[in-house]
């Protein structure tokens, strides 16, 4: 007797092994999610069981394949970004255990289920070590305005010299449209958010910086990531990596970067105790000298389209020996000292100090307590050092229960709380000068969600060009600390709280990214040094 075809069909599916059926099913699913992996918003293994080892090849291949396309390398980047898997809390993981390799075939008995459970969790702590870290975004910020241009404008703005992309780029910003309610842009934080944002989009869409391959290591082209100096290390890193605003044609650039260190030169050549930073300055010297002989841009200009990104506090002293390099240079300084007349308000760049202690996790432990947790009227713990600090313990070191001032952070009181916690405990964060005008504590203020009250005459803010100071800060005078307490005291409850809201919504702003994204410290840091060179051309056509 003829069989019909759904009778074969059944008899078939029961011969085919059940296991046969879920494997086959499981590659299925993998391979249709695949297609649609860059829009993930949430980790892969949220929506099927998927090994690690599968999972963690997925992402790899995705993020190499997001790098191709140099002109839209940083939108591509951000796809990426929305799929990274975010450090879950302890009750999340409880919750969403992902099934390791091999776990779906082992369901014979519960113990054994259980004890290959423990042993892959062991596995992945140690594989989890040799991972590269990521960031934890959870709301990436929107792609770049010139992801939606057509084609034949990209083509006609990108065709167009350096210096008339640069005038291009001055006239949108002098007829930016008003910016209303962005998502990304918190506008209490900004003296005007509409050209901020207008400036930063010509700087995406326009900027090319050429950097020079020339230098040896550890001087150049070598990072160093981690102290109190890490910003220009962390600036160089990125820079270099960097695919969007790179170009390799020195013709295309409207900026040239100096990829040095001022840390890795003072290792490397400063004599200690000799008090003689002479031979660093003169090893700049004859370094750009080089390049003047080597290459026509530095004579062309004389050195004002190039910039250099320098946080130690010898930084502005290493230039002294070469006049050019001194004067005409865009400098991205730390030690952004106005009254020593190197540093120039409104043309060099004020570079924000930051401390990373790690830097495979350059954002641990930020975050503060709320409003009603913190006790402490204001902290401060630090070296007594400078003209500033010495002044401050003489005034109000062990004086006053409110106001918690020290030398160093005594061994008695760190054991009951910690730094850390003592500024995210505090209204308001001390940041008094050291030696120089700069200081870590600013940035380490912002990160606590801590009111930074800065005590530094002659200090140039970072990003004051763009950024309102007084909307989330207290700038106090050298000369007014004994009424430290009084200033204080004297600014009302709402004026405060609105204070510490606008230090939460400017955290963004400082953070470093081991992929950068829109509006990050990276990109602070670029469209300072972007904006100084508009301003270069707005005088240069003023003059004529």
């Amino acid at each position: 007797m003829t069989k019909s075809w759904r009778q074969i069909f059944i008899i078939l599916l029961f011969r085919i092994d059940w296991r046969v059926l879920l494997l086959f099913s499981s590659l299925l699913t993998i391979v249709t999610v695949m297609v649609q992996i860059p829009r993930l918003p949430y980790p892969l293994s949220e929506l099927i069981f998927v090994p690690p080892i599968v999972e963690s090849a997925i992402y790899n291949n995705t993020s190499r394949a997001t790098s191709r396309n140099s002109h839209f390398a940083s939108h591509n980047q951000l796809a990426v970004a929305q799929i990274v898997p975010v450090n879950l809390s302890a009750s999340a993981k409880q919750n969403q255990s992902v099934p390791e390799v091999g776990e779906i075939k082992q369901l014979s008995s519960r113990s054994r289920k259980k004890n290959r459970t423990t042993t892959h969790r062991r596995r992945g702590r140690r594989h989890r070590k040799n991972v590269e870290p990521f960031d934890e975004i959870t709301t990436p910020p929107s792609p770049p305005s010139y992801a939606n241009m057509s084609k034949e404008v990209l083509r006609q703005i990108w065709s167009l010299t350096p210096h008339e992309g640069l005038v291009h780029a001055r006239k949108e910003i002098e007829n930016a449209p008003l910016v209303q309610d962005d998502p990304d842009l918190y506008a209490p934080l900004f003296h005007n958010v509409s050209s901020f944002k207008r400036s930063y989009e010509m700087m995406e869409l326009i900027l090319k910086v050429y950097i020079y391959k020339e230098g040896k290591r550890p001087i150049f082209h070598q990072p160093h990531l981690q102290g109190i100096y890490s910003s220009e290390g962390w600036f160089m890193k990125l820079m270099e990596e960097n695919r969007e605003f790179v170009t390799m044609d020195p013709e295309k650039a409207h900026l040239f970067y100096l990829p040095y260190s001022v840390r890795q030169l003072q290792w490397a050549l400063y004599v200690p105790n000799s008090h003689n930073i002479r031979p660093l300055s003169i090893f700049l010297r004859n370094h750009v000298n080089m390049l003047a002989a080597k290459y026509p841009f530095w004579n062309r200009s004389h050195g004002s389209d190039h910039f250099l990104v320098a946080c130690h506090d010898w930084g502005p002293y290493t230039l002294n020996a070469h006049k050019e390099l001194r004067r005409n240079t865009i400098k991205a300084l730390c030690n952004a000292d106005v009254s020593e007349k190197i540093f120039i308000e409104g043309k060099d760049v004020s570079l924000p100090e930051t401390t990373i202690k790690n830097p495979t996790r350059p954002l641990r432990n930020l975050g503060g307590k709320r409003v009603s947790q913190r006790p402490i009227l204001a902290f401060f713990a630090g070296n007594m050092h400078g003209r500033v600090r010495p002044k401050l313990l003489k005034y109000w070191g062990d004086k006053d229960g409110d106001l918690r001032i020290y030398g160093p952070l005594p061994k008695r009181v760190s054991q009951k709380m910690s730094y850390p916690d003592h500024m995210k405990s505090s209204k308001y964060c001390i940041c008094p000068m050291g030696y120089e005008v700069n200081s870590p504590r600013i940035v380490e203020a912002i990160y606590y969600e801590c009111v930074p009250v800065i005590i530094a005459d002659n200090f140039a803010l970072p990003f004051s060009e763009v950024l309102n100071w007084s909307a989330f800060s207290v700038i106090v005078a050298e000369k007014d600390i004994p009424r430290l307490k009084k200033i204080l005291l004297e600014i009302p409850l709402k004026r405060y709280l609105v204070m510490q809201t606008n230090v939460k919504m400017l955290q963004k702003h400082f953070h470093w990214h081991f992929r950068p994204i829109r509006y990050d410290l990276f990109h602070m840091i670029l469209h300072s040094i972007w904006l100084s060179r508009l301003n270069q051309v707005q005088v240069h056509e003023s003059a004529q």
